[in-house]
């Protein structure tokens, strides 16, 4: 087959957001272990900001975005689970998900239900595989605990509280605002504290009836790492899996001695689905959830490709809610 040209998006230096540049490349013939995808809605995620400014670096000049769904246009001679015209989505490919059409590993490739549009695909297989491997791998719920989540209005937060009510967990999740405390109720959280007029360990204690909870989930990072820490039991687990607010630094081991003999772990989605077994599996749950109407993706905002900047902007600022994509003419 012929090279073809698409937009794609690069960072020749780390930074801001105004270190992204839209330049045209050639894409290959894919590989015999690939796929190539003509891209249809791409999803935005923390972990692009982290790749853009240098705190998860890579080295330059590199593109951004893990997550896209789309259309399989071609594939590799030793790719025998997907076929050309196949509605796909990846949320743990390789760098270099923010481009019009690319190739990607197959192993990290999976077929979408028809009912599932692919501007919710694309902004559910991160998101979703996350709550997945923290819900279901990480610390495996049963159902009938109380547990925190923060940010419970983000994207990963609103399918964590659809997943938790789903099992029959009681998910208390924090937020910015009374508008962002609402929609994380409406998505499933059975109570909600707005950390800027609430103080949260105060509040927890409270709804726990004084016994805490079991596990903390954590994708914020630095401003929250205390305060997750004092909402645990004794023997409690701290899940610390993003960094919104900045990276946590200068653990002192000590701590979680005084605060209960407490765990802590930092997982990845990426060594979750580290094989094409693992990735199935993953999303076959998490796709078991949706097509049963347990679980719905919100697209909160939608950017055009050449608004890349703007987009990043949004979800660095927190001014979105739910998920946000980048839309592909």
């Amino acid at each position: 087959m012929a090279v073809e040209k698409t937009r794609v998006v690069q960072v020749h230096q780390h930074g801001g957001p105004e270190v992204m540049q839209i330049v045209e490349v050639d894409v290959p013939a894919p590989a015999p272990h690939e796929v190539q995808i003509r891209q249809k809605a791409i999803g935005l995620n923390f972990i692009d900001i982290y790749c853009r400014t240098g705190l998860y670096p890579h080295p330059l000049p590199h593109g951004l975005g893990f997550e896209a769904a789309g259309v399989v246009s071609a594939i590799g001679a030793d790719v025998s689970h997907l076929r050309v015209g196949d509605r796909v989505a990846y949320g743990q490919g390789p760098l270099g998900a923010y481009a019009d059409l690319r190739n990607v590993p197959a192993d990290r490739v999976v077929t979408i239900p028809d009912a599932l549009g692919f501007e919710q695909a694309a902004a559910l297989m991160l998101k979703g595989l996350t709550v997945q491997y923290l819900f279901r791998q990480t610390y495996r719920l049963q159902g009938n605990e109380t547990i925190l989540f923060h940010a419970a209005a983000g994207g990963v937060g609103l399918i964590a509280c659809q997943w938790a009510r789903a099992l029959g967990v009681r998910l208390i999740g924090t937020a910015s605002s009374p508008e962002k405390a609402a929609l994380a109720r409406q998505h499933g959280a059975w109570e909600v504290i707005d950390y800027s007029r609430e103080d949260v360990v105060a509040r927890v204690l409270e709804l726990t009836k004084g016994q805490k909870v079991p596990v903390v989930y954590d994708g914020v990072g630095r401003d929250t790492w205390e305060t997750s820490l004092d909402c645990l039991q004794p023997h409690g687990l701290m899940v610390s899996f993003g960094n919104a607010s900045g990276p946590v630094e200068g653990i002192n081991l000590g701590q979680l001695a005084v605060k209960g003999s407490l765990y802590v772990t930092r997982p990845t989605l990426a060594s979750h689905v580290a094989t094409a077994q693992a990735m199935q599996a993953a999303a076959a749950d998490l796709f078991d959830f949706v097509t049963a109407g347990k679980i719905s993706i919100v697209v909160g905002q939608r950017f055009a490709l050449a608004d890349v900047a703007l987009a990043h902007e949004a979800l660095k600022s927190r001014q979105t809610t739910g998920a946000t994509v980048l839309t592909l003419d």
